[in-house]
């Protein structure tokens, strides 16, 4: 027979948390989301517009830039909509 989750009650301890927490973390989340979206595209678009940026030293930090954009354009969203419904919506599959 398989295990699951369910059948260990303390494998994922769970803890009471206030409504007003997690409308705090969401917004916090979606005001550090859209900052760094914003502040890395800026980066981004600076990189590619500016011949002098294009150096060998700055190939490193655009690299940051992008993967911290596709960072908070990708978890963001979703940690944000998570914390306004104060549980994972992908269900127990996702």
């Amino acid at each position: 027979q398989k295990m699951t989750v369910q059948d260990v009650p303390a494998a994922f301890p769970t803890v009471d948390v206030p409504d007003h927490a997690h409308y705090t973390i969401g917004v916090v989340i979606l005001i550090v989301g859209i900052t760094g979206t914003l502040g890395n595209f800026l980066v981004i678009y600076a990189f590619c517009r500016s011949r002098s940026l294009q150096t060998p030293a700055n190939t490193f930090i655009i690299n940051l830039a992008i993967s911290d954009f596709l960072m908070s354009i990708t978890q963001s969203p979703v940690f944000f909509t998570n914390s306004l419904h104060k549980r994972w919506i992908f269900g127990e599959k996702g």
